[in-house]
This record gives C-alpha cells, sequence and structure tokens, in this order.
C-alpha cells in the first residue's frame, strides 16, 4: 500500500484546518494511501517530518499551511536518494509557490487537486546549506518586509509588503553589496537585491514573468537607490509586469549568484527572516515532483 504523510500546521487557517486535514485524508484513503498525520508545535517540526517520510520512502507528502510551513516542508527533502511526490494546501496569506504552479489559493479547491494525475518537475533553489522554493531577498528593504505583521499580511496580502517597501525605500537606505554571477561582477549601493525562482513574489504574480517553474535559472534583480518619485514608478513597473525594464532596476537571469557585503546585511527567504550575507544561491533543475491542477 501507499503511504502519504500529511504535515500540517495547526495554526494556519484557524478552526478550518483541522476539517481540511479530514477532507484530505478522505481523498487519499480513496486512492489506496496509508495515511499519516503529523502537526507541528515548534519550529523545524515540518522539516523533520519530511525527513522521515523520505527516509522510510513514503510515496506522497502534503503541506497544509503557509509558505512558512512549505519552506520547512521542503527543506527535509535536502539530500535524500528517496524524494516522495508533494502537493500543497495552501493556508497562508501570500502562498507564492501555489500561486506559481497555479494550485487553487481556495484550500478546498486546492484539496480537490490531490486527485490530479498531472505531476510537474519543479526547480528548488539552494541557498548555502539549506533550500528556498520562492525568493531571496537582501538589503534594508529585505530586512524591513521580514517585520511585516501578520495583522498587515492579514488584512492588506501582498500590498502589506509593498506599503513597507514604499516607506523603506523612501527613506534611502541601502547597503554596498558585491554580486557575482556566471564570470560577471556587480558592485554598488542598494536598498534590494532579489532572485526569484518563480513570477510569483511576495503575491505579486508580474514580478518576474519570465521565471518559469522548470528553466533552471534565477531570475534576479538589482534596485539602485531611490528616490520617492522612482520608488512610485518602480511599484507601477511591479504591478504591470515591466520591471525588468525599470531604468533603476538592473535584471539578470543566473544559475549560480554570490552575494557579499562589508556591512553585516540581513535577508529574507520565502517571506521569512533568513541568514546573514553572504550567500551562495543556485538551481537545483526540475528536483521536486509537485501534483498540480490537471490542464484545461
Amino acid at each position: 500500500m501507499q503511504q502519504a504523510m500529511i504535515i500540517i500546521n495547526p495554526s494556519s487557517g484557524k478552526e478550518e484546518a483541522l476539517e481540511y486535514v479530514r477532507n484530505v485524508e478522505d481523498i487519499l484513503q480513496g486512492q489506496g494511501y496509508a495515511v499519516t498525520v503529523m502537526k507541528t508545535a515548534k519550529e523545524l517540526d515540518a522539516t523533520h517530518f519530511c525527513i522521515r517520510a523520505c527516509e522510510e520512502h513514503y510515496d506522497l507528502v502534503v503541506s497544509i499551511g503557509g509558505d512558512g510551513t512549505l519552506h520547512e516542508t521542503i527543506n527535509g527533502f535536502m539530500d535524500q536518494p528517496h524524494l516522495p511526490k508533494l502537493a500543497v494546501v495552501p493556508l497562508g496569506t501570500v502562498n507564492d509557490f501555489a500561486r506559481a504552479l497555479q494550485i487553487p489559493l481556495n484550500p478546498a479547491q486546492a484539496i480537490r487537486t490531490l486527485t490530479s494525475s498531472r505531476i510537474q518537475n519543479v526547480d528548488i533553489g539552494r541557498l548555502n546549506d539549506r533550500f528556498f522554493a520562492n525568493v531571496v531577498a537582501t538589503g534594508s528593504l529585505a530586512e524591513s518586509l521580514s517585520s511585516v505583521s501578520s495583522e498587515d499580511k492579514s488584512r492588506l496580502g501582498a500590498f502589506a509588503y509593498l506599503k513597507e517597501g514604499i516607506k523603506e525605500l523612501a527613506g534611502k537606505t541601502a547597503h554596498s553589496l558585491t554580486i557575482r554571477h556566471d564570470g560577471q561582477t556587480w558592485k554598488g549601493e542598494t536598498p534590494l537585491f532579489i532572485a526569484a525562482l518563480t513570477n510569483s513574489v511576495g503575491g505579486f504574480e508580474k514580478l518576474a514573468p519570465d521565471a518559469v517553474v522548470d528553466d533552471g535559472l534565477l531570475h534576479c534583480f538589482i534596485f539602485k537607490d531611490l528616490n520617492l518619485l522612482n520608488t512610485l514608478t518602480v511599484s507601477l513597473s511591479l504591478l504591470l509586469g515591466s520591471l525588468k525594464n525599470h531604468k533603476d532596476v538592473i535584471y539578470f537571469t543566473a544559475r549560480n549568484v554570490s552575494v557579499s557585503s562589508t556591512d553585516p546585511v540581513r535577508t529574507n527567504v520565502d517571506g521569512e527572516e533568513g541568514p546573514p550575507l553572504p550567500l551562495e544561491l543556485s538551481t537545483i533543475p526540475r528536483h521536486l515532483h509537485v501534483i498540480v491542477p490537471e490542464e484545461e
């Protein structure tokens, strides 16, 4: 009999979360899976549960929660010889990974995707000694985005990040970064550097419209030091999907990127606070096998 592990963050989705688990169990058992449910209670629980699923040769891991739960879950796949399929039921406020794979953001609809026979092979990013699913950002703006409150995320969604970003960029705070990629080097002052795996970042699905989940590339943006007027035009370009063409943005794609600074600079990884610089970034092409909706 096939085995499936459900990894659930009970604090996501509030009282509906356990009902979603029951619905997922029913669907999987109907497909002949023996189902194990693991509830997270503290940091890295999801990673440890996923490691167990890999080591015990489970066939499927279902992540139920927000981007933070998913980030921890995919880190359980690191350096594992056996990789179960992955399914995602998004309960968070942004859910970039689900957006990029066109998995419904409505949990009940996402659960129905579990009956799909379509598997998408998806790139995963490597940051030093960990995985990431969507994006790595660094600079003063990335530091401020880590402090966006849960209340603002719930109330404003993606625009919570935009609000905080405009406030920070208008302050003209920048760090000196050295960014090396595929034999080239850029050095300069910037408030924000972004390396994205998918088209959706912070809930904005047009930040990197050319990004495809299996293209093997990091889609990178260096923001120059901006005044308030330029900050507003950058925001408009972000909404229109033309950010890479903005005069105050440097865009490139790469398979390997290193970022360093003489300043102490922190990062934001998949929407959560990340490690300080320096960073070594790379892609592992088509590494995850994700259940996605059937093509219409």
